[in-house]
């Protein structure tokens, strides 16, 4: 009856009995932030082994692999530009380690959460070659349907006599961060000509990664700097797929074989080798009507920036909202609440009686990082 809830946690803490690496494993256990931030708002102890640990992290990397790209972390508080540096003090790195906590909760959430896969190409880059360029360019490559104003609407690689001569289209997603799980390619089929021959490639792949120098929109698609924006000289690539053949069919759908997290929102689609030759001039081309990159454009909260040393994840959180707001906000196409806000407003709601409290400082520590309020944490943060 009289007993403190310091003595009760040391009389309860599995963690004690199991040791560190043994607990550890059961930690990793735990698929969903949900859980885990459920599991970290049990005792200080409890925290402190979930942050220390990486936990978080290990999520995100068990989802998508291509987050071990990230080198470091850079967070800013409620929307402000400051960026929290590493100190050389434990309490500096304790305060890191918090931080990198929270950041890859949020991620590992929009890794997990369920999604509508969408078109996630908001604009296009340029193209290896063009052989009529603006009427073949890449641009009509974004067009749903086959005929814009009376004009066949396609791209068109520059004739080849080497079948195995490559081309490439690159195309900047919606987010810098996009959950992608599939391609769909179209190959243009010229039923103006003999036989209607389909112009399609023999194999396909795709890259996907970041610029390593920012890309002004001046630089995108023209007739004078065709080809210089698709060298592999301006891109650091985070994730290359199998190589797909390619049918002689008119459309095509390329599921990866596991959703890829785009780091830096570019997607490089090379298509490999020429099936058709064109009788009027005797040379090989590719040729694509259609392009669509399908997935979910992660939170807008979340960016990335090259480095020197690698890439950084950025988080810039948006300033604070009423809870009781969350199920008005909409989504990117101000349609739906976003998913992050969806569970959000599922935590705050689902408890009943004394629940509510429990649930209401559960999710203040899952979205903004501060102590429980249910517990007596006058140093929780503190480590010597």
């Amino acid at each position: 009856m009289g007993m403190g809830m310091g003595e009760e946690e040391d009389r309860a803490d599995f963690l004690q009995w199991l040791g560190p690496d043994t607990s550890a494993i059961v930690f990793t256990l735990l698929h969903h932030p949900a859980d885990l931030a459920r599991a970290s708002a049990v005792s200080r102890s409890w925290r402190t082994f979930v942050i220390a640990n990486q936990f978080s992290k290990i999520q995100c990397l068990r989802v998508c692999p291509e987050v071990s790209n990230f080198t470091s972390i850079e967070a800013s508080s409620s929307g402000s530009d400051v960026k929290e540096d590493v100190g050389s003090s434990a309490a500096a790195g304790w305060e890191n380690q918090k931080r990198d906590h929270r950041v890859y909760m949020h991620l590992s959430h929009s890794l997990l959460s369920p999604y509508n896969s969408r078109n996630c190409i908001i604009r296009c880059i340029g193209a290896s070659s063009t052989d009529n360029f603006p009427e073949e360019t890449i641009e009509n490559t974004l067009e749903p349907i086959d005929h814009v104003e009376m004009s066949l609407s396609y791209w068109s690689s520059g004739g080849q006599r080497d079948p195995s001569f490559p081309e490439c289209l690159i195309y900047m997603l919606h987010s810098d961060l996009c959950l992608i799980d599939e391609i769909k390619i179209q190959p243009f089929q010229a039923f103006f000509q003999y036989g209607s021959p389909i112009y399609s490639a023999q194999y396909v792949r795709f890259r996907m990664g970041y610029p390593k120098l920012p890309l002004c929109p001046e630089q995108l698609i023209s007739d004078e700097n065709e080809g210089q924006l698709t060298a592999d000289d301006n891109y650091t690539w985070t994730y290359a797929s199998p190589e797909f053949p390619m049918l002689q069919n008119v459309a095509q759908s390329f599921k990866l074989p596991h959703a890829v997290v785009c780091i830096g929102g570019v997607v490089k689609i090379e298509l490999l080798g020429r099936i058709q030759k064109q009788a009027i001039d005797g040379l090989y081309y590719v040729c694509v009507s259609h392009v669509q990159i399908l997935g979910n454009p992660l939170s807008q909260e979340l960016s990335v920036a090259p480095r020197e040393n690698g890439v950084v994840l950025k988080y810039h959180p948006e300033p604070r909202r009423s809870i009781a707001r969350c199920s008005d906000l909409g989504g990117d196409d101000g349609s739906s609440p976003s998913n992050w806000h969806n569970f959000a407003t599922r935590i705050w709601q689902s408890g009943t009686g004394r629940g509510i409290g429990w649930n209401q400082a559960l999710l203040s520590r899952l979205l903004f990082g501060p102590p429980l309020q249910l517990l007596e944490e006058d140093d929780d943060d503190d480590i010597s």
